[in-house]
């Protein structure tokens, strides 16, 4: 049951450090999630934002507090997001409300990694988060890369065994579920108006059919950029709910991330698809004095966020859906690519596989990617539908 208690905690102070002057970055969120927990059933109900509120930030796993806040010093006129990534610091109210209070001070909104077994220690957080830190608390980002963890058949991967798609699907979607909600939220007292986040490469669709309602699609490695928007976003926009992008690895060794300049063309790319949320992760933290990333990086950061504020978003005329088989679980890196994790490429695959990529070079942006169990209101936000089968609807 849920607690209708509510905790009102006075801020602590970080000594010289809250006497810094904050740069402004004035925002107005409004975010609702109501969340229910009756068993193992898990609804929401979700009132969006304003689309033309973009969060540009960063993924910090610096491990030590001071560290992490001098990285926030040096990014604080051209961020409005921080997610603290390091369990060290999510776990241990002592160290992460301190942290909360000061990205609050400067206007900057926040969002901790916990997981089903590694939460703060504070049952009370969400009532201390609504009352202290207000609409700066997104949310929590949960359960790392659960579609990636599948498809790369991870040792902690979701599903390790199915008879068929529909089977896999359902057990993937109770598991996420349960790891990214149930057991998490199950160790506090009450909830409060917050999103649910996660990234993923793979599987984004399920992501949000299980209880997602932020998933951030990774730009790295050698992914095609346009076909990790066209999968994300589709969901997103099939589930009401918001998408975003972040930019991760492109190499398993130092330097890790792409160069600034592909860097600067990522976080526009994603930012002119109508991405509400762009990141960049820092991790490793021992590469450069800010983490991973060089002064470069944070130049183009910087000049990203110039670009955004001197250009209104546009709005994409997103009118095309290229329309996948219920529960199919292909993962979209080439025409050999598994389905689940669990099976090799069947006769579906290749096809699929190139008709996704004839239609993104036909209509780059304009392609989203959904599942033939859209509603019929998803249906209707686009001009034309082609089916993985070959049939075509217009709406026009």
């Amino acid at each position: 049951m849920v607690s209708i208690r509510r905790v009102l905690v006075q801020p602590k102070l970080l000594g010289s450090k809250l006497a810094r002057r904050g740069i402004a970055k004035k925002i107005y969120v409004v975010l609702l999630i109501t969340l229910i927990l009756v068993a193992s059933a898990i609804i929401f109900t979700i009132i969006n934002s304003d689309k033309s509120e973009v969060f540009v930030g960063v993924m910090a796993g610096h491990r030590n507090v001071d560290e992490l806040l001098d990285f926030v010093d040096e990014v604080e006129e051209y961020v409005n997001l921080i997610i603290v990534s390091d369990l060290s610091i999510t776990k241990n109210s002592t160290k992460l409300y301190p942290v909360f209070d000061y990205l609050k001070a400067r206007e900057i909104f926040f969002i901790p990694f916990m997981g089903p077994m590694d939460y703060v220690d504070d049952p009370d957080f969400f009532q201390v988060a609504e009352e202290r830190w207000g609409k700066y608390f997104l949310g929590v980002y949960t359960f790392d890369e659960p579609g990636g963890k599948q498809i790369d058949k991870f040792f902690h991967r979701p599903v390790d065994e199915a008879q068929n798609n529909s089977d896999a699907a359902s057990k993937y979607l109770k598991v996420v579920a349960e790891e990214g909600l149930m057991f998490l939220f199950g160790n506090f007292y009450d909830y409060g108006t917050f999103d649910v986040v996660t990234s993923d490469y793979a599987l984004f669709w399920h992501d949000y059919l299980a209880c997602y309602n932020v998933v951030f699609a990774h730009f790295g490695w050698n992914n095609t950029r346009q076909l990790q928007i066209a999968l994300c976003r589709g969901a997103a926009t099939a589930h009401n709910s918001d998408w975003g992008a972040i930019i991760t690895w492109t190499y398993g060794q130092p330097p890790y991330i792409e160069n600034p300049e592909e860097l600067y063309n990522d976080m526009v790319l994603a930012y002119n698809n109508e991405a509400k949320y762009i990141l960049v992760f820092n991790f490793p933290t021992n590469q450069t004095e800010y983490g991973l990333l060089t002064q470069g990086h944070l130049d183009s950061m910087q000049n990203f966020w110039n670009y955004a504020q001197e250009n209104p978003q546009p709005k994409q005329n997103v009118d095309i859906a290229y329309v996948l088989p219920r529960d199919y679980g292909f993962g979209f890196r080439g025409p050999d690519d598994s389905i689940w994790g669990l099976w090799d490429p069947d006769e579906l695959s290749p096809i699929i596989w190139n008709q996704a990529n004839s239609l993104l070079e036909t209509y780059n942006s304009q392609l989203d990617i959904i599942y033939e169990t859209a509603s019929p209101s998803v249906f209707k936000k686009y001009r034309e539908i082609v089916f993985w089968n070959g049939t075509t609807l217009s709406n026009d």
